[in-house]
């Protein structure tokens, strides 16, 4: 699951029978039956890389995109949100991010061990105490398109965007920070387990926020651009007002009862 999860990252357009070929030619004995099992377990799919979260769930109202053309000018325009995978020694977790698109900033995030809806309201309810987006982005996935998340948005008075079916370009900032997040962080590491995946991942976030200088910001971090001065926020340490003194909260910040030993 590692190896496809990092193949995915260069070829997103691969599915389970030419991944299975790419599996065989680094040495794996698989078949493509067992590469699709793993595939759908872990929400990959063709072209489309999202941990499940492509399909609606029953009944719930689908938004158009409205970032197409849209140029982005200033923090709290666009928000986007969207879910990724993260390896363990055993098992996985799960990972929603919710990104700020002018400054890149990491708003916040949260891990679980299932694909319930849960960890993406607490996610947006923790980035709504840090400001409120005109425009608010996600895939088409049943955490995002439940009633309890739309209401969140609504009762702002944010318009909800979702990117178009199949289309894996539409949420690409997020697309490119999964992409730094597995090979500066994830890939160097092997997780033990949930409580050290999520100091770790934090850590990293903090990094990625105040320190990391990013091109396309003129080489200002995420924080100098989304914030004049960077600010302390409550549960999570997305920025610090003094970097020195980084800490991570106690709280785990991780749903569910179980960890995926897949």
């Amino acid at each position: 699951m590692k190896l496809i999860d990092r193949q995915y990252l260069d070829t997103p357009f691969y599915g389970a029978r030419k991944l299975a070929v790419w599996l065989k030619s680094q040495g794996q004995t698989v078949n493509r039956k067992r590469v699709r099992r793993l595939m759908q377990l872990m929400g990959l799919r063709a072209i489309y890389r999202k941990p499940r979260t492509s399909k609606p769930g029953p009944g719930n109202k689908i938004y158009p995109y409205l970032l197409k053309g849209l140029k982005v000018t200033h923090p709290n325009q666009a928000w986007a949100a969207d879910i990724t995978y993260i390896p363990m020694q055993k098992g996985f977790l799960y990972l929603v991010v919710i990104l700020d698109w002018y400054s890149r900033c990491v708003l916040a995030w949260k891990l679980s061990n299932t694909l319930e809806s849960d960890f993406c309201i607490e996610a947006l309810k923790e980035a709504l105490q840090k400001g409120r987006p005109e425009i608010f982005n996600t895939d088409q996935g049943s955490q995002f398109t439940s009633a309890e998340f739309i209401a969140l948005l609504e009762n702002q008075g944010v318009r909800v965007s979702m990117d178009g079916s199949g289309r894996y370009a539409d949420n690409l900032f997020i697309e490119r920070l999964w992409r730094t997040l597995k090979y500066e962080e994830v890939y160097l590491k092997a997780y033990p387990d949930a409580a050290e995946a999520r100091r770790e991942i934090g850590h990293y976030f903090i990094f990625y926020n105040t320190k990391r200088p990013h091109q396309a910001l003129g080489y200002k971090t995420p924080a100098e651009e989304y914030h004049v001065e960077p600010i302390a926020v409550a549960k999570g340490g997305m920025l610090q007002s003094d970097t020195s003194r980084i800490s991570i909260p106690n709280s785990l910040g991780i749903a569910g009862f179980h960890l995926n030993l897949e």
